[in-house]
């Protein structure tokens, strides 16, 4: 019988990678792709462990799935310090950061 390749497998393995890249968009981006790898990841291990023999591509779903956890545990970190920044500063603070940012680049 010809192996086949685990089904998702390579979209686990590119979620992965973005939810690593998505903790750059304020973190929400980042949670979402990992989320949604993390939960692929676990059906595709089950359908894996249940017939090792005729699946390929399970080494694309463990990737994946660490990836996934980095990008997701980069995400929360990065979202709580923006929450932890907006409730100490505020809005207004966040506005004149920038106001002296742009003043300082012209």
């Amino acid at each position: 019988m010809e192996k086949q390749t685990l089904p998702n497998s390579t979209l686990i393995l590119v979620f992965g990678i973005l939810s690593i890249l998505g903790c750059c968009c304020y973190g929400f981006f980042g949670i979402v792709f990992g989320i949604i790898a993390i939960i692929m990841s676990k059906k595709a291990t089950e359908l894996y462990l249940e017939n090792p023999e005729l699946y390929t591509g399970y080494q694309n779903v463990k990737t994946g799935k660490i990836l996934a956890i980095i990008g997701l545990v980069l995400s929360a970190l990065y979202l709580i310090s923006l929450i932890i920044f907006f409730i100490i500063a505020g809005y207004d603070g966040l506005m004149e950061m920038q106001q002296e940012m742009l003043e300082q680049y012209n």
